[in-house]
């Protein structure tokens, strides 16, 4: 069992930057696929970003591809998604996955979910 809590939400402009944390609780974090996923209103949930528990492999979404940063730190059960040159169609509820399989991930999401939060961007 994974306990997963995000932060780092906010109200930021246009061409702002945010980062938010996601930390873990529970039994052997380090081997499983990290991801983020994101679901903006009347949206269904899509993914954004993932990195694999070995070799911190990383896969992103094309939209944030060269604006989002995803990374871990293993040690603090910690995963981060720093996010730079945010767009207002950047704006959603942000949510932290943990999954068995960084294959697949991206594409079924993962087997634990965090609560999510809030990223705003304004225009």
């Amino acid at each position: 069992q994974v306990q997963l809590v995000e932060s780092g939400g906010g109200l930021v402009q246009a061409g702002g930057s945010l980062r938010l944390s996601c930390a873990a609780s529970g039994r052997a974090f380090s081997s499983y696929a990290m991801g983020w996923f994101r679901q903006a209103p009347g949206r269904e949930r899509e993914f954004v970003a993932a990195i694999s528990w070995y070799i911190s492999s990383t896969n992103y979404a094309d939209s944030v591809k060269g604006r989002f940063t995803i990374s871990r730190d293993n040690a603090k059960n910690t995963v981060y998604l720093q996010m730079n040159s945010l767009k207002p169609e950047d704006t959603a509820v942000y949510y932290c996955a943990a999954g068995a399989r960084y294959s697949t991930i991206a594409t079924m999401g993962g087997n634990y979910w965090g609560q999510g939060t809030q990223v705003t961007v304004s225009s």
